[in-house]
């Protein structure tokens, strides 16, 4: 808890739900066509901070504050500031408007729990540990959470957290959904209004600082109340001398995809618009590389259409609340001196490649949008087609706070791209995945590289390779691995995946390695490529 602040409220109160319904509505309609310059227009001044002394957290100048917004299984290709006519996210296309895009922007690993350990860690999930879903991450590393905490920041961790839980299922158990106070946030010792894992988004809870459930309460959608909660934060903490850091993990658009699991007024947007299978579309599951999770029965095929049109209601719903938030910073008079971002972890198949779901290298579920805005510092509208991935994001924002990254960090610092600026860059990004989604069955392993053209990949189970050129086959359908015309770029990128591989003593082991080595039984991660942790405390 901050200190000389007012205790935040848990529950609702009549009043609360009125204004949530209010500011929701206002989203919606007016203010969610407003660009940030009018909102700012709207409140006032501008602060005139020095923007120089703010950069460097010179002496007497308050370092920048901090809020990352990241939604859940969010595709790139599924927002409008990207090309999709289908989309209406009215908010996010604006703040593109005033922010550099990451057009080549990954994740590290594409599923939820890899993601995150790779975001807090800015280590490869083979360094992290963390190598399928439902694992209990090692606490003896230090984390995006102990830098900000440990520089006085005022920190705010909203939503999901998936990192805690060392069982597979029972996500509604308290002792799975609980993250309690100390080691296990990763040094997010400040204000906690989380869970580990849930997706539905209707009569729904979190937790603070004890095991009970606190509900949002009858018919409110999860991602407004927590919306609510990022709003009073930064009301609060942008009043204090401390900067503030907020992360705010949002549920949506990850399934279930139920008509009920997302406001009827996002889903009546849709409700008449087609949304046909993709030119990239397959009749046939991915076999042997699909794992359950990412395989389609019969049934689930006849529901695809309709999956994708509550997916793209959620993410309109998502987006009027990005709105709220951009409005609030605006409304506290910090917007000068805050860096948004606005990303997601992974992306969304929807029976592309003949697969649903992420774990995969294809452009559907690794590409992600990767938005950033610092007033006065970022240039509008503009774009860097930098390969930034997950592991890079830490030490690039570690920076632009003006703090130091951990010492073992493995992503790159790429302020210099926040800002416009040439500098040192990734010839490309390495993705990882280590196995099935959240079982230990081997056989969907893979690696891969993708750089500013090019996808390449080689699966474990038989060592098969594919090479796709984005530019030219942007959903790729067409493997360039066997083509002769292309021996000379395959064997590039034999050898700099084998180059990037050792740099971090990946093996590329099967699934079951990981089990039998990494952990103590329980799911818990002891060990990596690169480090024999401490025990869990």
């Amino acid at each position: 808890m901050m200190a000389n602040t007012p205790t935040p409220k848990d529950t609702f109160t009549d009043s609360d739900l009125s204004r949530r319904e209010f500011l929701s509505r206002a989203a919606l309609t007016g203010l969610a066509l407003l660009t940030t310059e009018q909102m700012a227009q709207a409140a006032g001044p501008k602060s005139t901070a020095p923007a120089a002394l703010a950069a460097n957290g010179g002496k007497g100048a308050k370092k920048p504050n901090l809020v990352y917004v990241f939604a859940d299984q969010l595709r790139r290709k599924s927002v409008g500031y990207a090309g999709d006519t289908a989309a209406y996210t009215p908010n996010i296309d604006n703040f593109a408007k005033e922010a550099v895009s990451f057009t080549n922007a990954v994740a590290s690993a594409p599923v939820c729990t890899a993601y995150r350990a790779a975001l807090m860690t800015g280590k490869y999930t083979t360094s992290n540990g963390m190598v399928i879903n439902e694992l209990r991450m090692n606490t003896n590393q230090r984390c995006f959470g102990h830098v900000l905490s440990d520089a006085g920041y005022q920190t705010s961790y909203i939503g999901k957290w998936h990192m805690y839980a060392n069982q597979l299922g029972n996500h509604l158990d308290s002792k799975n959904s609980f993250v309690p106070p100390g080691p296990n946030r990763l040094g997010f010792d400040g204000e906690w209004k989380a869970y580990n894992f849930h997706h539905d988004y209707y009569n729904t809870y979190y937790h603070t600082n004890t095991p009970e459930k606190i509900f949002y309460g009858p018919g409110v959608y999860e991602p407004d109340a927590q919306t609510d909660f990022a709003v009073d934060f930064v009301n609060r903490a942008s009043k204090n001398d401390a900067p503030f850091a907020l992360f705010l993990s949002w549920g949506p658009p990850h399934d279930p995809w139920n008509t009920d699991n997302v406001p009827k007024k996002f889903l009546d947007m849709f409700r008449d618009k087609p949304f046909p299978n993709p030119e990239n579309y397959s009749p046939k599951n991915d076999t042997p590389y699909a794992d359950d999770w990412a395989s389609l029965s019969d049934d689930d095929r006849t529901q695809l259409e309709n999956w994708r049109r509550v997916y793209y209601a959620q993410a309109s719903s998502i987006d009027s609340n990005f709105a709220r938030i951009l409005q609030a910073i605006n409304d506290s008079g910090v917007a000068d001196n805050t860096i948004i971002v606005f990303t997601s972890d992974h992306g969304e198949m929807f029976g592309a490649h003949g697969r649903r779901a992420k774990n995969i290298f294809y452009e559907e579920a690794c590409r992600i949008p990767f938005l950033v805005r610092w007033a006065g510092h970022t240039k509008d509208g503009t774009q860097s087609d930098v390969c930034l991935s997950t592991v890079d994001i830490m030490p690039t924002f570690t920076n632009l706070l003006g703090l130091q990254p951990p010492a073992d960090v493995e992503g790159m610092n790429l302020s210099h791209a926040v800002l416009g600026k040439s500098g040192p860059e990734p010839e490309a990004a390495l993705m990882q995945i280590c196995g099935a989604t959240a079982d230990w069955t081997p056989g969907h392993e893979w690696r891969a590289l993708r750089d500013k053209q090019y996808t390449y990949a080689i699966y474990r189970v038989d060592r098969k390779e594919l090479l796709f050129d984005n530019h030219a086959d942007p959903l790729q359908m067409k493997n360039l691995a066997e083509d002769p015309a292309h021996a000379a770029k395959i064997d590039k990128f034999r050898k700099l995946l084998k180059k990037r591989m050792d740099a971090i003593k990946d093996t590329f082991e099967p699934s079951s390695y990981y089990k039998d080595n990494w952990t103590d039984g329980n799911r818990d991660i002891i060990k990596s490529a690169t480090n024999n942790f401490a025990p869990i405390v």
